[in-house]
């Protein structure tokens, strides 16, 4: 499917229940969906072999990515998903970017893989963000975040370091066999938290 035949879907109108349905799609061309207004998708299996833009995009409904693999950069910058977004088990071969992106739900990336940086700078989470099992295998900046809904790092692996320090963490906090830079993630890493934490 071309990428303006995708925009074109997920242009239309959003209505509760309703999403455009694109699980395991192949794209191999730039998909620019910056700035726009966009009904509920479901890209879960989806391959996206060029660039993915969506900064300042307002997913209306569903923002699902459930193991896609999203084989160059890709950027949800100022994004606004206003349902849970989910990430489990996705594949960023590149740096992805999060900055000030605006999670209205759930923000879950259990099991995900990034083999570059990910870059959460000044993201909003309501809901709980999921680190479930994931790994990051470049640094992962989440420097002025605010998780309003707490955060869950179990058997999380940040292996290119992980900061924490200015990101204001509300919720309970779960660290077990969590791991920054080859060392285990404190509780000490986080600035601000006003939650119960388990380490």
């Amino acid at each position: 499917m071309r990428a303006e035949e995708i925009r074109a879907r997920l242009s239309r109108p959003w209505r509760h229940g309703d999403y455009a349905d694109l699980r395991d799609l192949h794209v191999t061309e730039p998909l620019d969906l910056s700035g726009l207004d966009l009904c509920g998708v479901d890209f879960s299996g989806a391959r996206f072999e060029a660039p993915l833009q969506a900064r300042g995009a307002r997913f209306a409904g569903l923002s699902w990515f459930s193991g896609a693999q999203f084989l160059q950069g890709v950027d949800f910058s100022g994004a606004v998903l206003a349902s849970d977004a989910r990430f489990e088990t996705a594949q960023f071969a590149q740096t992805a970017k999060f900055h000030g992106t605006e999670f209205r739900g759930i923000a879950r990336f259990d099991s995900a893989a990034f083999h570059g940086p990910a870059a959460f700078r000044g993201a909003l989470s309501y809901g709980n963000m999921s680190l479930h099992a994931a790994q990051v295998s470049g640094p992962a900046g989440f420097a002025n975040a605010q998780l309003l809904g707490g955060l869950w790092c179990e058997a999380a692996r940040f292996d290119g370091g992980a900061d924490f320090t200015t990101a204001e963490i509300h919720g309970r906090v779960m660290l077990r066999g969590a791991t920054s830079a080859g060392r285990r993630l404190a509780p000490s890493a986080f600035g601000l938290s006003f939650g119960q934490t388990f380490a």
